[in-house]
């Protein structure tokens, strides 16, 4: 059998987001995923610092630098539709990729365990901040297109 889940992994670099925009500069689901890695990260690395939290800011790294693979098979969709989406399907053909052995170390950065809540939490948050960042950075450039999205992410 061929395991090609390393190489559908690569192809992050390919699926762009905010396609349903118009951009002043392109961004990809590859570097959106290492932003909200980082993003996750420093919020567990803060919960633990100043709030006596006991986070694994590693754990929540992993999650974020995988959190939207799935789009790799559907590619980018808009918030009000991922909501009503499944994914499952989509990480389940991603993880398949891998030979059974491996599997077992990949499932839970695509599936939430318990205990791992308050993880995906942040991780949530830090995908929240990502997007506040685009819609910032795009609207200082005065590119109106992001204006509502910037407003709405921003209360979230």
């Amino acid at each position: 059998m061929e395991y090609n889940f390393f190489a559908m992994i690569s192809r992050m670099k390919y699926i762009d987001r905010w396609a349903l925009m118009r951009n002043t500069r392109e961004e990809n689901l590859c570097e959106h995923s290492l932003e909200v890695s980082i993003i996750a990260h420093a919020l567990a690395v803060i919960g633990n610092t100043y709030y006596k939290k006991d986070l694994n800011a590693e754990r929540a790294a992993l999650i974020g630098l995988y959190h939207d693979a799935s789009e790799i098979i559907t590619g980018d969709m808009p918030t009000p539709v991922k909501y009503y989406n499944d994914d499952k399907t989509a990480c389940y053909k991603l993880l398949n990729k891998l030979p059974d052995e491996m599997k077992p170390q990949y499932e839970p950065l695509f599936f939430r365990q318990s205990g791992d809540e308050y993880i995906w939490k942040l991780v949530k948050a830090a995908d929240k901040l990502s997007a506040l960042i685009k819609c910032m950075e795009e609207t200082s450039v005065g590119n109106p297109e992001f204006s509502s999205a910037y407003e709405s992410t921003k209360a979230a």
